[in-house]
C-alpha cells in the first residue's frame, strides 16, 4: 500500500501542476462511481466502503458476504445494486459464479434465477450485468430480466461489455429507468492505468453533465480506492459525486 500512496502523490503533484481542470464555479455536473464485485470478502472492500463519499456497490448474489457487504454499504448510505453474473462471448463458465443467467436456460429459469438474486442481495435499488457480453446482446433473455426489474422497480445499469447489446432499445420498450457505464477504472490493475482513467473522467466531465464509471473490488480493489480518495478534491471541483438511483429520478414512479 505504501507503494500505491508514493505513486499516487507523486502523479497527484504533477497533476496538479498542470492547468487547471475546473470549467465551473459551481459543480452542476454528476458522477455516479460504482464498484463491482462484492459479496466474496473481496481485497480493498473496506477501503471503498469507507470513502467519504456517496458510491454505488454492485454485490454478487449467493456468495458468503452478499447479504453483510449490502447490509453494511446501505447503514453507510450507499446504493445496493445486484451484480447479476452473466454469460460472456469468451471464457469459462466457473468466472461467472453461483445463479449465471445463460442462453441456454428457459424463459422460466431465467426469470426464477432474477427473482432468487434479488431476494438473496437486500436493499438493491437496480441490477448490473457481471461480465454478460453474450446475454446482453440476447433479446429474448435481456427482455426478461429488464421485465423482471420493472416489476420490482429497479433500474438496470448496462456495464457495456458488448457493443452489440440490445439494452438500451429494450430497456426504453419496456420502461425500465437504465444507465450506461462510460469508464472503466481498473480493466488493467496498473496503478498508472487507474490513474490514467481517472484522469479521463474528468476529461470526459468537459462535454458530458454525467458520467458513470465502474471500478472493482478484488485484486485491483485498494489501489483503485487509494487513487480515488486522492483524486477526490480534483473531481469535486467539477462535479458531485451522486448514488446511480440520482441519475434515475423516474425510478419513483415505476415502484
Amino acid at each position: 500500500m505504501n507503494v500505491v500512496r508514493n505513486a499516487v502523490t507523486i502523479c497527484m503533484f504533477v497533476f496538479l501542476l498542470t492547468p487547471s481542470y475546473s470549467f465551473a464555479e459551481t459543480p452542476t455536473k454528476q458522477v455516479a462511481i460504482i464498484i463491482d464485485d462484492l459479496g466474496n470478502n473481496m481485497t480493498g472492500t473496506k477501503e471503498i466502503l469507507a470513502l467519504p463519499i456517496p458510491i454505488t456497490v454492485a454485490i454478487m448474489p449467493f456468495l458468503p458476504t452478499s447479504k453483510s457487504d449490502a447490509e453494511a454499504a446501505h447503514r453507510l448510505g450507499h446504493d445496493v445494486i445486484i451484480h447479476l453474473p452473466m454469460e460472456p462471448l469468451h471464457g469459462k463458465r466457473s468466472w461467472l459464479g453461483p445463479g449465471s443467467i445463460t442462453t441456454d436456460l428457459s424463459s422460466k429459469e431465467i426469470r426464477y434465477r432474477v427473482e432468487q438474486a434479488i431476494k438473496d442481495v437486500p436493499h438493491a435499488i437496480g441490477v448490473n450485468n457481471h461480465m454478460g457480453s453474450k446475454v446482453t446482446a440476447d433479446k429474448r433473455v435481456m427482455k426478461i430480466v429488464l421485465e423482471v426489474c420493472r416489476e420490482h422497480g429497479l433500474i438496470f445499469i448496462d456495464s457495456k461489455t458488448s457493443p452489440k447489446n440490445v439494452v438500451s432499445k429494450l430497456a426504453v420498450e419496456l420502461g425500465v429507468p437504465y444507465l450506461e457505464n462510460q469508464l472503466f477504472f481498473d480493466d488493467v490493475y496498473t496503478t498508472q492505468h487507474i490513474i490514467g482513467q481517472t484522469k479521463k473522467l474528468i476529461h470526459k466531465l468537459e462535454h458530458s453533465n454525467h458520467i458513470v464509471a465502474i471500478g472493482h473490488v478484488g485484486p485491483p480493489g485498494e489501489k483503485t480506492a487509494a487513487i480515488l480518495r486522492d483524486f477526490i478534491p480534483v473531481i469535486k471541483e467539477n462535479a458531485e459525486f451522486v448514488k446511480a438511483s440520482s441519475l434515475v429520478p423516474e425510478r419513483q414512479f415505476i415502484q
